[in-house]
This record gives C-alpha cells, sequence and structure tokens, in this order.
C-alpha cells in the first residue's frame, strides 16, 4: 500500500489507522500469522496499533499482547500467566532513557558512576536472559535515545557525570550484547531520534500529557522502523537490485555523450552525487545483495559507461546484465528467473518515471522506489530498509560470489547434450549430517528467508533450532554444497519427528541456489539411512500451500517418488514406505555423511 511506503503522510496514518488496517485486510493475501509481546516503559497503544499496520502491509498478521503501563520489568521477570499462555514468537521492549532509574549525579565520584552503569545495565542483561530462557523466541530492544537536555552543556558528553555520556556508554554495553547473542535485536532508536530532530522527537508535552517517550506524530516513523527488524526476522527481505544505467548509475546517455562525457566523478558536484551512490551499491552488493542491470541500448554501449576511469562499479559486480530494447517488465522478471528468486525479491531502481509506473504495473510485487535527483537516490532507498541486516554472515558477505558462480554453471549446460553427464561435470561434493552447534545460525537463517522451496514453511528461531538438536525425538539434517565453481555453503535442511515407526517430516527445504542438483536425492539417501538405523519403517511428508512455494507441492511425488495419501486442494500429506534394500538415488554427488 502507497500509504505505508515512504515518504509517507504520518498525520494521514495516525488519522486514517482504521481505514488503512480494513483497506490491509480486504484483499486475498494469506499472512504470516505472529505473537508479538511489547513489553513498554511508557505508553504504547497507538504504537502496537501503526506498528500492526506496517506489519499487515508485509503480510505479517500480529496478535499483540500489551504489557500494562511501565510494567515492562515486571513483566520479563515474574511470568505473569497471561503473558505465559499468550506464548510469544516474538518479544518488543519499549524502553528510553525515560526508564533509566540511576543517572550520575555531579557529587559522585567515578567508582559511583560507574557502578550506577553497571546496575542500570545488569537490570537489563537479566530481564533479556530470563525472556530468552522462557520463551525462546527472538527480542528486539531499544537503545537509548540522547536525553532532550544537556546539563553540562558541550561537555555532557565526554564527561562522566553528563547523562549523554552516560547513555552513549549503556547503548555501547547494548550493542555489544546483540553482537554475542543470536536472536536479539536492536532497534535504534538514537539514530532514529537523531534523524527525525530530538527536539521534537522528546518534546515533553507527550510525556506530561500522555506518558509517551516521543512525541505522537513521530510514532510511524518509529513504528516503520521497527517493522523492518520484524519483516526480516522472517524472511521478507528483498535480495536484490535491479538497476538502469544511463541517469541513474551515471549523469549522461552514454550512447548519445559517449562514456568520456558522461557526469562522473569529483570534478562536479553531480557527477560526486553519482559516485557516491555507486558506493552505496556497491557497499551493498559487499553485504551479499545481488546487483543487476535493466538497460534499454546495446550492450556493448550500456556497458561502456562501467569502463569509465571514475566508476566505482564494474561490469564484474553484476549478476544478471540485461540491455537490449525489449520492455523492462520483461527483462526484469527474466532476471529474477534466472537469479531463480521470486520477482517479490527485487527492488527496481530507475530515474525515469514511466519505466518505474509500466513495473509497478506489470510486476506489482517489485519494490519501486520513488526516486527525485542524484542527490537524494540514497536517502529515498535507504528509508526503505529493503535489506534490513540482523547479523551479518559468512554466506551474506560471499552471496554475489555464489550468484555469479551460478551464473558460470548455468552457462555451461548449453555444452552438453545429457543433463546428467552436466551435473556430473560440475564434480559436487557435499556434506550431509545432523545440526552442529557452528551452523546453527545459518540454519536458521535459512529456514526464515526460504519461501519458494520450503514445504511446510515452517520457520526456527535458532534457540529452536538448538532445541531441535537437543530432543531426542528429533531427526535433523544439513547439508552443505561445494563444486568446481565455488562452495555454496549450508544449503538444505530437514527436520523430522519420529512417532514409533514412522517419521515426520516436520521441515524440508532448500536453497534456490541448488534446485535441480539433484541435492534432493542426496539428502532422501541420508534420511533413509538414518531411519534405517532408528528402525524407522515409514517417512511421511508434508506440503502446506503458501502465495510463494506451489512450485514444489508435487515435490514429494515427482522429485522423490512418494505416494499421495490426502490432498484437500491445498495441503497434502504423502508417504514413503522404505524398502527393505533401498537403492540410492543420488548418483551424481560424492556425498561425506556426518553421524
Amino acid at each position: 500500500m502507497k500509504e505505508l511506503e515512504y515518504p509517507f503522510d504520518s498525520e494521514y496514518i495516525l488519522k486514517k489507522k482504521k481505514k488503512i488496517r480494513r483497506e490491509l485486510l480486504d484483499t486475498d493475501r494469506t499472512f504470516l500469522k505472529k505473537k508479538i509481546a511489547v513489553l513498554g516503559g511508557s505508553t504504547t497503544s497507538d504504537i502496537v496499533k501503526i506498528l500492526d499496520l506496517f506489519l499487515l502491509n508485509y503480510g505479517i498478521m500480529a496478535e499483540f499482547y500489551e504489557s500494562e503501563y511501565n510494567q515492562y520489568y515486571q513483566d520479563a521477570m515474574f511470568d505473569p500467566q497471561e503473558l505465559l499462555d499468550f506464548a510469544p514468537d516474538l518479544i518488543f521492549i519499549h524502553t528510553t532513557n525515560r526508564n533509566i532509574r540511576f543517572y550520575p549525579e555531579i557529587s559522585d565520584d567515578e567508582n559511583v558512576v560507574s557502578e550506577k552503569l553497571a546496575n542500570v545495565y545488569h537490570e537489563f542483561e537479566d530481564m533479556w536472559e530470563h525472556l530468552s530462557e522462557r520463551y525462546h523466541c527472538p527480542i528486539i530492544q531499544n537503545n537509548m535515545e540522547l536525553p532532550s537536555y544537556r546539563l553540562l552543556g558541550n561537555e555532557d558528553c565526554a564527561n562522566p557525570h553528563g547523562r549523554t555520556n552516560f547513555i552513549l556508554k549503556l547503548n555501547d554495553l547494548f550493542h555489544q550484547y546483540a553482537d554475542k547473542h543470536e536472536s536479539f535485536y536492536i532497534h535504534d532508536i538514537l539514530s532514529l531520534s537523531a534523524g527525525y530532530g530530538l527536539d521534537a522527537w522528546s518534546d515533553p508535552f507527550y510525556w506530561h500529557m500522555y506518558k509517551y517517550a516521543l512525541c505522537v506524530p513521530a510514532i510511524p516513523t518509529f513504528a516503520y522502523n521497527l517493522s523492518h527488524i520484524i519483516k526480516a526476522i522472517y524472511g521478507m527481505n528483498k535480495k536484490a537490485f535491479v538497476l538502469d544505467l544511463d541517469n541513474t548509475l551515471w549523469g549522461g546517455i552514454v550512447g548519445d555523450d559517449g562514456m568520456e562525457n558522461l557526469e562522473l566523478g569529483q570534478e562536479t558536484s553531480i557527477g560526486q552525487a553519482y559516485c557516491e551512490f555507486q558506493s552505496y551499491l556497491k557497499a551493498h552488493k559487499d553485504m551479499g545483495v545481488l546487483l543487476n542491470i535493466s538497460s534499454k541500448n546495446e550492450e556493448e554501449n550500456a556497458l561502456s559507461g562501467l569502463s569509465h576511469p571514475d566508476s566505482i562499479l564494474k561490469k564484474e559486480d553484476f549478476i544478471v546484465i540485461k540491455a537490449n530494447w525489449e520492455p523492462k517488465s520483461m527483462n526484469t522478471a527474466a532476471i529474477a528467473k534466472e537469479l531463480n528468486i521470486l520477482e517479490s525479491s527485487l527492488v527496481f531502481v530507475d530515474d525515469n518515471p514511466a519505466e518505474r509506473e509500466i513495473i509497478q504495473k506489470q510486476l506489482p510485487s517489485v519494490a519501486v522506489p520513488e526516486i527525485t535527483s542524484v542527490d537524494q537516490y540514497i536517502r529515498q532507498i535507504d528509508k526503505h530498509g529493503y535489506f534490513e541486516v540482523l547479523k551479518l554472515s559468512k554466506d551474506d558477505l560471499n552471496r554475489s560470489n555464489m550468484y555469479k558462480a551460478n551464473a558460470e554453471r548455468n552457462a555451461t549446460i548449453q555444452s552438453f547434450d545429457n543433463y546428467e553427464d552436466y551435473l556430473k561435470s560440475l564434480e559436487m561434493k557435499a556434506v550431509i549430517g545432523p545440526f552442529e552447534p557452528v551452523y546453527l545460525s545459518r540454519i536458521a537463517q535459512l529456514t526464515n528467508k526460504s519461501n519458494q522451496f520450503n514445504l511446510t514453511t515452517r520457520r526456527y528461531t535458532q534457540d529452536e533450532i538448538a532445541q531441535v538438536l537437543e530432543d531426542p525425538t528429533m531427526l535433523s539434517f544439513y547439508g552443505k554444497l561445494e563444486d568446481k565453481f565455488g562452495d555454496n555453503g549450508v544449503v538444505t535442511v530437514a527436520i523430522g519427528r519420529v512417532d514409533g515407526t514412522i517419521c515426520h517430516m516436520e521441515l524440508w527445504l532448500m536453497s534456490c541456489r541448488v534446485l535441480k542438483r539433484d541435492m534432493e536425492l542426496a539428502l532422501l539417501d541420508e534420511i533413509v539411512d538414518t531411519c534405517i538405523r532408528h528402525g524407522i519403517k515409514e517417512i511421511r511428508g508434508y506440503y502446506y500451500k503458501t502465495a510463494k512455494n506451489a512450485m514444489v507441492k508435487d515435490f514429494y511425488g515427482n522429485s522423490l517418488g512418494f505416494e499421495k495419501i490426502s490432498d484437500d486442494g491445498e495441503n497434502s500429506v504423502w508417504s514413503f514406505v522404505i524398502p527393505n534394500h533401498y537403492e540410492k538415488r543420488n548418483c551424481v554427488i560424492e556425498v561425506n555423511s556426518i553421524e
């Protein structure tokens, strides 16, 4: 919904929130349902109502639990029955500098100041630890905004007695905890309030009148930013840019002006802005976002701009390049297909409003930010939170290389008449075994990011994955795959629940990077082998339909040879009775099994 995309009208959202909610619900979308507990140190009612809108816009239907005013600590530490019964999927702790109980006083010596800082921090840490052990779900915690006044003036940030200094040190402790703990995330209201304007954000009228720790007009900005973290936790980030070239990555039209006359570089203010934008995109590529090109031009002309001596981006930074005279909607759809990702994973960036409108109409699931002048490109794209980072993994940092290697694999297939010969030529090697602690973060990440090839669409936190590892009634499997082009990392995950002589597959997913590479057959071989060792006679697979996983609705039958035993038109159950003499299905991947 456009009304909930940046730049939005906060006053309109606050005034029309009921109308907006009705419109969001009046669709045929399938929502992901989640229970969110909001533990507040100040009033949270309107925050919850506006957060609900942004989450619905992302496809998340939330049920909320709200603590009573300023009862966040009591609810967190003393396990009220209502919260226990609610069993949250996610906990958000909405505290601010209004909830800091012990600030330094001018008469305090350094030891007293340090003790106060430790006491405040440990009160929060005890709360996080207790909530994590009790509920095993992601926790989001505000850091602290700066104080609304500086008693010591400019010295307030440097002197240990200053509240500014105290808050910055407390925030650093929060950030260190987040860095060391999975499933714990910081909602950065320090930056958010600074960007909004601290004087307006912290207007004391709203605290004294309504006990809101931020001004009411800022609530949509607050909720929008918070929703970015939540949609990222549940695998709804974007994955790739589709970029125009002329007047998007550089000033001018390379086919008309020539490469040497483009506005790019330090000689002009416009050229500097284009370089800064390219650097911004390059940084996204370095953190795992895929860069692609869709340009109306001859490929040689289009790409000559990337040879400009001041171009930050080079041809090798892009995965798929579509430079031709086809409609950009066709090229964008083709890019998604070649990357083997959903169109909804793409962000289309083009300076031409006509091209943007065509994409919005032809490919409505593609994100299309409104951009104006190049000096505003970064801000206009960044505010959308398309690629919200939770934790950076090695796989994230290597993702662009993985997809580029995949493109090379796809290119080599044309030289083979027989697909099996092509697969053998890849010299694939896999490691398959039960979950290992070192991979728990990546496994949890996969369960929340995989949409197309996730048969039950179950989502797991890292804590829940760790519980599976410890549960004797559960069988767990992960698979890594590498070939002559590179290492794909952990690409497949399966979880089975043992009930007598039946293993119920509660999760089976695979990264789209390795579809049609027979990794599913290699994994089936290992699952069957494990089941035989445990005396299991039958494996049951489950398919639960979503808007995004229709491509695997017959996976158990077509790919693995299971027999369908029930089907209600959307969900289906499949059975595989393990024969006395099972013949392995995989014949192209060399598997190293870990028991």
